[in-house]
């Protein structure tokens, strides 16, 4: 009989760490499942419990994961299987198991929408930007700030096409030292203006207490849009008067992101159905 061990979100980080350090690299039908929030053994021959398909069909659907219809997921059960393959003879029923679980998490995936919708500040920047048909290739950006957000947000800026990217930041330094690291140009705040006239976009996250972008500071001639990531407030919320200055504030942002949860909750009964489906079909070739 096919059996699983376990240690997910349920247990501690040491935990799941103490119990991976005790499972074995290598051994015969045996496929060891790793991430940040799981290490799972699934091991054995023969009958697969019911239990432990459904699991495991929960698993590579996103049903399990601590952000609810998590993508990573799939190539991630998808690699621990192959690496188990390849190195060791795994049964019959591993392979069955294992081929249908990824055979159901790409159908959840594929059929409903369980995994769209950003989750994240960046991601959930990227999302408005694709939706206001914003094009990045040739945008002139501004990023005030330079936190773990922000150089997020300038990786996904520069894998999208962008190349022109201006890094402001009140210590000069941390902003060379962030610009020279990923591939764009510092600027002093104090010529922050200056390139905000020329701008097509604005992303501004810092810990400033004070405003830092005023209503004056943007072209009256030149449309850009502009996101405040801050709390408090980095850029003047009267700014979103200017005719050709449209305004995110965070709050727009967050929103977004409960409502891409909520949206994602809504898809649970469909990503069920489809795993009863497939489950239904492996017990029935198995018989």
């Amino acid at each position: 009989m096919i059996t699983l061990l376990s240690k997910d979100l349920h247990y501690s980080p040491a935990e799941r760490e103490n119990f991976f350090f005790q499972l074995p690299s290598v051994a015969k039908n045996c496929v060891i499942l790793h991430t940040c929030n799981r290490t799972e053994l699934y091991q054995g021959e023969g009958r697969v419990p019911l239990e432990v398909a459904r699991h495991l069909f929960r698993v590579v659907s996103g049903l399990e994961s601590a952000f609810l219809g998590e993508a990573a997921i799939q190539g991630q059960v998808k690699a621990a299987y192959e690496k188990a393959r390849d190195k060791v003879t795994l049964s019959t029923g591993l392979h069955q198991l294992f081929q249908q679980a990824l055979r159901a998490g790409k159908r959840v995936r594929t059929e409903t929408n369980i995994t769209r919708g950003a989750r994240s500040h960046g991601k959930a920047v990227l999302e408005v930007l694709r939706q206001e048909g914003f094009r990045l290739p040739g945008a002139r950006i501004v990023i005030i700030g330079v936190n773990h957000l922000n150089q997020s947000l300038i990786k996904y800026l520069g894998e999208r096409g962008s190349n022109t990217i201006f890094v402001a930041n009140r210590t000069y330094e941390k902003a060379l030292a962030l610009a020279d690291k990923l591939g764009c140009t510092a600027v002093r705040l104090k010529k922050l203006r200056e390139k905000l006239r020329s701008a097509d976009l604005l992303i501004s996250a810092t810990s400033a207490p004070h405003l830092i972008v005023k209503k004056a500071d943007f072209s009256t001639h030149r449309q850009i849009l502009a996101f405040d990531l801050a709390v408090p407030r980095d850029i003047d919320p009267a700014a979103a008067e200017l005719p050709l200055v449209k305004l995110f504030a965070i709050e727009d942002i967050e929103k977004r992101i409960k409502d891409n949860i909520r949206k994602r909750r809504l898809e649970i009964k469909k990503a069920e159905t489809i795993i009863a489906e497939e489950i239904g079909i492996f017990y029935s070739a198995d018989s």
